[in-house]
């Protein structure tokens, strides 16, 4: 919920100031974008996993699903 507060304002303020505003706000938003994906792989990092146990159970997931699709694909054929 407070995610939506400063995009509401966000885009009041832009609204209200649409012609006063003569520079490009790209620049601004792509540091913005940078700083944002830095700090979530920073925080990422901070996460501790067990690698292996998530590869596997990565393996068993994705065969399950191979499989079923193979099933169902089979199942669609015979009709």
């Amino acid at each position: 919920m407070n995610i939506f507060i400063p995009l509401v304002l966000g885009v009041f303020v832009g609204y209200l100031l649409r012609d006063r505003i003569k520079f490009s706000m790209d620049k601004p938003m792509s540091i913005a974008l940078l700083f944002l994906i830095f700090f979530m792989g920073v925080e990422a990092g901070r996460v501790e996993i067990d690698a292996f146990k998530l590869f596997i159970s990565s393996l068993v997931f994705a065969s399950f699903t191979i499989l079923g699709s193979l099933f169902m694909a089979l199942l669609g054929v015979r009709e």
